[in-house]
C-alpha cells in the first residue's frame, strides 16, 4: 500500500481546488493511503472525501503570532509528532508556498514539488524532486499536475472532487425553495454591489425562492443584514462551522456567489451554482469541472442582474 501525503493548507478555495487530486490519485492508485495537511478552520472539507484515511490539522495562522507561548509550543510539537509518525512514499506539496515547504520538508519520505519557475517562492531546495506546471493551467488542473508527474500517472479527463454533504434543514432556514447568496469576500474589489443583490434576491423571491446570506466576520454579518433588510423573505444565516454550511449549500436550489472559497465549494457539491467575476479572471480561478456551474464577468466587470438570471434559468431549469 502507498502512503501519501497531500499538502495544501489553505485558504478554502484552494482546499477545494485540490479535492479532485484525492479523487485522482484514488482512482489511479486503488490501495493508496492518503492523508492531507489543512489548516484547522478548513479540516472538515478533506473530511468529507471518502479517499482521505487521515487529516491533520495545522494552525499556523494562529501559531504564527504567539510562537513564545507554552501552550501553542506544545501544539506544534504535537503536530509534528502526528506528522511524523508514517513514512510516506510521497510527500506532495500542491501549495507552493513557504509554510507549505516547511511543512513538507518536515515530514518522513519523498517529497515532490513545483520548480522555481513554477512557484510563487523560491522552493525548489526543500524537495526531492520538482516539476514544472504552466501558470495559463486552471488552479484546479495546477493542483492535479503535479501529483500526476510524480506518482506516473495520466490527469482524468473528467474533473471529480469527490464529496457529497448530507442536506440538513437547520430551524431558522425558511421553509421551501432557498437561494444562497454568497456577497462577502476578502477583497473590496471583488464585491457585487449591494443594490444588484438586493435586486437579484427580490427577483428570486418574486419566483419563491428565499435569499439566505451567509457570513463569516462582523462586517460581513453587517453587510449580510443590509441587504436583507432591502428584500422580502430574506434570512441571515447565523453562524455557522464549514460542515453545517456544506450542509446548508447542498440543500440550496441554487447558489450565487462572488469569487470566494464557499461558492466553489457549493460547485463542488454539485449544486446549481453561479460565479458574480468583478476582479478576477474565472479563466484562472472560476467555478470548474462542474456542468451545473457557471461563470459570469470578469475583471472590470461585474455582472448584470439580467444576466445572472438568465444564467440561472440555464443551469438545470433552476428557475
Amino acid at each position: 500500500m502507498k502512503k501519501i501525503l497531500l499538502v495544501k493548507t489553505s485558504s478554502l478555495g484552494d482546499v477545494v481546488h485540490n479535492l479532485p487530486v484525492a479523487s485522482d490519485i484514488r482512482a489511479a492508485v486503488p490501495d493508496a493511503e492518503i492523508d492531507w495537511v489543512v489548516e484547522e478552520p478548513f479540516a472538515a472539507l478533506p473530511r468529507l472525501h471518502p479517499a482521505i484515511a487521515r487529516v491533520l490539522p495545522v494552525a499556523i495562522r494562529r501559531w504564527r503570532t504567539r510562537l513564545l507561548d507554552g501552550g501553542v509550543r506544545a501544539e506544534i510539537g504535537a503536530f509534528l509528532n502526528g506528522l511524523r509518525r508514517t513514512e510516506y512514499d510521497a510527500i506532495i506539496d500542491t501549495q507552493g508556498l513557504f509554510k507549505s515547504a516547511v511543512i513538507a520538508r518536515a515530514a518522513r519520505g519523498a517529497r515532490f514539488g513545483l520548480d522555481f519557475a513554477s512557484a510563487r517562492e523560491p522552493l525548489s531546495f526543500f524537495y526531492d524532486r520538482t516539476y514544472a506546471v504552466p501558470w495559463t493551467l486552471h488552479a484546479v488542473e495546477r493542483n492535479r499536475a503535479l501529483p500526476a508527474r510524480a506518482l506516473g500517472y495520466a490527469v482524468p479527463q473528467s474533473v471529480d472532487y469527490g464529496i457529497r454533504a448530507p442536506a440538513a434543514r437547520f430551524a431558522w432556514l425558511p421553509e421551501g425553495a432557498y437561494a444562497m447568496l454568497i456577497h462577502a469576500t476578502s477583497a473590496r474589489a471583488k464585491l457585487w454591489p449591494e443594490a444588484r443583490w438586493v435586486e437579484l434576491g427580490t427577483r428570486l423571491g418574486e419566483r419563491g425562492v428565499r435569499g439566505v446570506l451567509p457570513w463569516g466576520s462582523a462586517a460581513e454579518r453587517l453587510r449580510a443584514e443590509t441587504i436583507a433588510r432591502a428584500m422580502a423573505g430574506a434570512v441571515v444565516a447565523p453562524g455557522l462551522a464549514l460542515a453545517d454550511l456544506a450542509s446548508v449549500l447542498a440543500g440550496a436550489q441554487a447558489v450565487i456567489g462572488v469569487d470566494t472559497g464557499l461558492t466553489h465549494l457549493a460547485a463542488a457539491l454539485g449544486v446549481p451554482t453561479l460565479g458574480l467575476y468583478c476582479d478576477t479572471d474565472p479563466a484562472a480561478t472560476g467555478l470548474y469541472g462542474s456542468a451545473r456551474a457557471a461563470n459570469l464577468g470578469g475583471i472590470g466587470a461585474p455582472p448584470a442582474v439580467d444576466d445572472a438570471i438568465a444564467a440561472l434559468g440555464r443551469l438545470g431549469g433552476v428557475l
